[in-house]
């Protein structure tokens, strides 16, 4: 099955009102980490077992409606969707940040195999393997993710992006007692989002995790909050001001950016980089993809809202305008030197 280029939001919609699951690679030119992935899901697109996997390529920065209807902060993204029933509204069902051939290639497999069920009238419950090996277990799945963090809440939406009133209200919550926790957004995964309320006969999101158990959703949280005993439980940030401080003076030359030196993840830090390499001066770097904490409180702590960050010995030189400006008036090797 070839693959579909997405030009518009049009497109984009005309795929996802048909029936079936839906592989969308977002991607950008600049990005070189993007053909990999391209290559795999090319592919996959030829292989007899996801003959009922639609594919599409969507240039993410061409298509702006559609990046930010699909919350994509970098490249390569790929979001795969589900419409089950023709006309319906399409469920996001899987998401893969980053260039992860491997894991994209079991995430597309796994769809399929369910689709193929489904259509064949076997059901949606557990996938069995092609050598007809017993069917994955959702609940050790479950159990690995309320255990994958030592605080993990389970919600609809991400911590800067809530998409709902509870999950908002909880985030509010931690925030007030400065608590260190992971999430998962039950809207990215439909099997942890029903599996889960099974597993913790919790029928409802959000669901708050501590070392493995379930502590409640957002009404028990509250009842904790006014005994005081939710203080008690919680595990606490690092201030986040002193860790900041530590990083911007990690190294006399440091730069805050999307991706690594090798493998930027947007278009400002690929140019930042050019740029360096011709002053030739060592640098060290910090991946903001990696750290929301930091890539959202440096904002705060630098006044300075975007990415990449320029630091010389502690203090922000600026961001890509600015360092080009040095550059063209001559003081950009001075300034970077902490002259």
């Amino acid at each position: 099955m070839p693959v579909v280029d997405v030009k518009s939001a049009g497109d984009f919609s005309k795929l996802q009102e048909k029936c079936g699951v839906l592989v969308c690679h977002f991607q950008a030119e600049w990005a070189p980490q993007c053909k990999q992935i391209s290559d795999v899901i090319s592919e996959l697109a030829n292989q007899p077992d996801t003959k009922d996997v639609v594919y599409c390529n969507i240039m993410a920065e061409e298509v702006p409606e559609v990046s930010q209807k699909m919350s994509i902060t970098a490249v390569p993204t790929v979001v795969v969707t589900n419409t089950a029933q023709e006309g319906s509204p399409a469920a996001v069902v899987g998401r893969i940040d980053g260039a992860k051939p491997a894991e994209l290639t079991t995430l597309v497999k796994k769809l399929a195999a369910k689709a193929s069920l489904t259509s064949t009238g076997i059901g949606s419950g557990s996938v069995a393997t092609k050598n007809g090996s017993a069917p994955e277990d959702i609940n050790e799945r479950l159990k690995k993710l309320v255990n994958s963090a030592p605080c993990i809440l389970f919600m609809k939406g991400s911590p800067e992006n809530p998409k709902c009133g509870f999950s908002r209200t909880t985030i509010e919550l931690l925030a007030r007692h400065n608590a260190k926790y992971s999430t998962f957004d039950i809207l990215t995964d439909e099997e942890v989002r029903q599996g889960l309320k099974t597993f913790s006969n919790w029928p409802t999101y959000p669901q708050l995790y501590i070392a493995g158990e379930l502590i409640g959703g957002l009404d028990i949280l509250k009842e904790m909050d006014a005994s005081g005993e939710l203080a008690n439980i919680l595990p606490k940030k690092q201030n986040l001001d002193e860790r900041l401080k530590s990083l911007v003076n990690q190294a006399p030359l440091m730069v805050f950016m999307k991706g690594n030196p090798e493998n930027p993840r947007c278009g400002f830090s690929k140019t930042l980089m050019e740029i360096l390499k011709e002053v030739d001066l060592p640098f060290s770097t910090f991946d903001i993809l990696t750290d929301e904490e930091v890539r959202q409180g440096l904002k705060t702590y630098s006044n300075w809202p975007t990415y990449p960050q320029v630091y010389v010995k502690g203090e922000l030189i600026g961001g890509l305008d600015i360092i080009k400006e040095m550059k063209a008036d001559g003081s950009l090797a001075d300034a970077l030197k902490g002259v």
